[in-house]
């Protein structure tokens, strides 16, 4: 019945490279949840179209944001190694 919650850090709280490896996994987490929304927006009837229609609107939106912060903070993901170079 009882269940734990991860308490987020704040981005003032964290190190410098936190906030690099962040910034990075939500870009990741954002482009999973695009896709997904995607393919559900395939699939979708009624009323559903306009929610998964808002919700690829809302994951573009967090993914243009993320990217614009990581191209200022001049982060590059190398998708094969799955490393960060700065």
């Amino acid at each position: 019945m009882y269940e734990s919650y991860i308490k987020e850090i704040p981005i003032m709280d964290m190190k410098e490279e936190e906030c690099d490896r962040s910034i990075i996994q939500s870009i990741l987490e954002s482009q999973k949840k695009l896709k997904i929304a995607h393919q559900n927006f395939e699939y979708a009837n009624g009323d559903l179209i306009d929610y998964y229609s808002y919700q690829i609107k809302s994951e573009q939106a967090k993914i243009d944001y993320l990217l614009k912060q990581a191209k200022n903070k001049k982060l590059v993901l190398d998708t094969l190694n799955s490393k960060k170079y700065i």
